[in-house]
């Protein structure tokens, strides 16, 4: 996973998810961040905001890349540039 923050600059942090639980009515995503600071994020997520993840999720073009055996299997994904 790769994140970017306005608040850091053109600073790119590399990570991984780490965990998903339930905290009230929320649900808490913890991700590790590995590289270039060892950070824990959390987030999080409302029903709502589930509600807004799944509608984006059904667009065709992540559908297309979700159901593409292509990104199953790559280990090595292309860096996306700019984002």
């Amino acid at each position: 996973m790769l994140f970017r923050s306005t608040g850091l600059g053109k600073t790119e942090l590399t990570g991984h998810i780490a965990g998903l639980e339930r905290h009230g009515d929320y649900l808490i995503m913890h991700v590790d961040v590995t590289d270039p600071v060892k950070w824990r994020i959390r987030g999080g997520l409302a029903m709502a905001d589930l509600g807004t993840l799944l509608k984006v999720m059904l667009s065709a073009a992540i559908l297309g890349f979700i159901l593409s055996p292509k990104q199953w299997f790559n280990k090595s994904p292309q860096h996306p540039g700019e984002f």
